[in-house]
């Protein structure tokens, strides 16, 4: 009898293992845009709630509230998005893309759809429906789910 951790087994450990494969896979494909996976939900949920304010935003993509801002700070400077306070409390920012940024996010959407089929290409159809219905349970019944 053996008193080692089948660490390889742990759901810890293949959900770290299977985030470094679909980052990878994210900067294989998405690369040349200079973008990260992080980067891209921001932009693609401005995409559909444009003048959201940053907390919320940052609740919406599963992002630290307190670090959203230096991330948004990056996307501003390469002209993708622009941030204002909002006339009712000028603490809190709202954010819209810029035209450059809306061109951005469509000229990086065929290529992050890629990503999605790249990450399950192991699996037959019924796996990837299964293993998606699985994370979505994951992270939405999980009492460490951020609230969105």
């Amino acid at each position: 009898m053996s008193d080692r951790f089948a660490f390889e087994q742990a759901p810890g450990h293949l959900i770290r293992r299977a985030h470094q494969i679909a980052v990878a896979v994210f900067a294989e494909e998405v690369g040349a845009h200079a973008v990260t996976p992080v980067q891209f939900a921001i932009l693609n949920a401005l995409m559909q709630q444009p003048g959201v304010d940053q907390v919320t935003l940052a609740q919406r993509v599963a992002f630290d509230a307190a670090t959203i801002g230096s991330v948004i700070g990056r996307l501003e400077k390469k002209g993708w998005l622009r941030r204002q306070a909002a006339e009712a409390d000028r603490r809190r920012k709202l954010l819209w893309l810029t035209a450059e940024g809306e061109r951005a996010v469509l000229a990086m959407t065929p290529a992050v759809a890629l990503v999605q089929q790249r990450i399950l290409e192991p699996l037959d159809d019924g796996e990837q429906q299964q293993m998606l219905a699985l994370l979505a349970k994951l992270v939405m019944h999980h009492p460490r789910s951020l609230p969105t």
